[in-house]
């Protein structure tokens, strides 16, 4: 008797392991890490855009089409770029821009890090308590991005951005950007694809919010490559010493 008590115990403990462990694989985030390149067109994206030609107009409003227009025409003789000089994109622009440079998601539960290889760019997705209160979080061309899940979809807000009007989706300082990312199937190589809807709110600058939606494709074992712009810069810097000095590098 006390040996059929033990096992039934066993059997119990074991079905209560089983449904714990079902119940806790049901409930877990999907796990995004990995390295993502360029996917399919995203619905409704359309065929690629032609090198070169014009993007689709904004709901710019006037003032702020102003404080671009000015910018871009300081620069358009030179060609300068935040680029030319190392310097990242910012969001909104270095998440829709990366693919044909790609980037690198490691997640964990209590935050997530996105990597992408242009330009090094950095972001933090903090979870709940590894948050930073709003009086200590440090404005950036990145701003800071806190996220949470809705069921299968991850959700990252960001805000404290810094006022830009140096790239395709310029903002103010008071932008709010919400992105939701969420596996969408796999494509005909076999590979994840990773969908992320954007919505940008800026009143200042736009009369609604901007909306982008892209895909990207997993890379099988992939990995990032160092992206060394500022070495070259250091390099001909270098150069210009030398030649100065009439001598030769060594």
């Amino acid at each position: 008797m006390k040996k059929m008590s033990v096992l039934k115990h066993l059997a119990l403990g074991a079905g209560l392991c089983l449904a714990a462990a079902i119940a806790s694989a049901a409930t877990s985030p999907p796990d995004f890490t990995g390295v993502w390149t360029n996917g399919p067109p995203a619905p409704g994206a359309g065929a690629p855009r032609a090198r070169g030609a014009p993007q689709p107009p904004l709901p710019m409003l006037p003032q702020a089409k102003a404080r671009v227009d000015a910018y871009q025409s300081l620069v358009a003789e030179s060609g300068a770029s935040p680029g030319g000089s190392c310097l990242g994109t910012g969001m909104p622009g270095s998440m829709t821009g990366s693919g044909g440079y790609p980037m690198e998601i490691i997640q964990r539960p209590d935050q997530i890090t996105i990597i992408y290889e242009a330009h090094g760019e950095l972001r933090h997705v903090y979870f709940g308590d590894r948050n930073a209160k709003q009086e200590d979080r440090v404005p950036g061309r990145d701003g800071y991005s806190s996220g949470h899940w809705e069921g299968d979809t991850l959700v990252v807000e960001t805000d404290n951005l810094a006022d830009q009007v140096d790239q395709r989706y310029a903002h103010s300082e008071n932008a709010t950007i919400v992105e939701r990312y969420h596996l969408n199937g796999i494509d005909d190589k076999g590979r994840r694809i990773l969908t992320a809807e954007m919505t940008m709110t800026d009143p200042a600058f736009y009369s609604e919010p901007v909306k982008f939606t892209k895909n990207w494709a997993q890379v099988p074992n992939g990995r990032l490559l160092p992206y060394e712009c500022a070495e070259e810069i250091w390099s001909e810097r270098l150069s210009e010493l030398a030649k100065k000095a009439g001598v030769k590098l060594p």
